[in-house]
């Protein structure tokens, strides 16, 4: 369950950090500037929202953000994509921002606590760490290989937004099947 609550974060961050960026610079035309301050500035802006959904989970719970921000990277993938192809560089820079901070960030801020949260003490660091580094090995290191892959073989961005989305949705799943936990004391996990 820690890798489908994860792979979505690490993919996303990847693919719009990584894959996104070549694929605005290559495909579309727009300067490598543009794209890596669009990324320079949804890094600088994740500085309030990762924080503010960690606060945001401890009050109204884990999985309201997750499942927010699972529904964010699926509604995104298909805009994020069209609003780069318009090459206009404060397009591309407000839509990074906001993909980063209402998909990735609503994912990232809960989840040191509650992929943690979700194992017993005597397995919680070795659980917690096994799911997490398994999903960022996937997400973020295939997931832009393989983006790029069917690119390349479809010629078509709609075969990589529909990967984005199926991550999500994976992510989205687990999240329906994780327990909340953050009313929970730690011992009695």
């Amino acid at each position: 369950m820690s890798v489908g609550l994860k792979i979505s974060e690490v993919a996303w961050v990847y693919l719009l950090s990584v894959f996104v960026v070549l694929y605005g610079t290559r495909t579309v035309g727009i300067p490598r500037s543009v794209m890596l301050n669009g990324v320079l500035i949804a890094a600088a802006i994740e500085f309030v929202t990762v924080p503010l959904a960690g606060y945001l989970s401890d009050i109204f719970g884990r999985r309201p953000l997750y499942f927010f921000g699972s529904v964010c990277t699926i509604i995104s993938a298909w805009p994020l994509f069209y609003l780069v192809h318009t090459g206009d560089a404060t397009v591309v820079i407000c839509t990074m921002a906001v993909c980063m901070s209402l998909g990735h960030a609503m994912l990232f801020g809960p989840q040191a606590a509650f992929i943690p949260e979700l194992f017993g003490t005597k397995v919680r660091y070795s659980g917690a760490s096994l799911g997490v580094q398994v999903a960022a090995a996937i997400g973020g290191g295939l997931t832009p290989m393989i983006a790029t892959s069917l690119f390349a073989s479809t010629g078509r961005i709609e075969s990589v937004a529909a990967l984005m989305v199926m991550l999500g949705v994976i992510t989205f799943v687990a999240t329906f099947v994780a327990k909340e936990t953050y009313k929970e004391h730690l011992s009695a996990m």
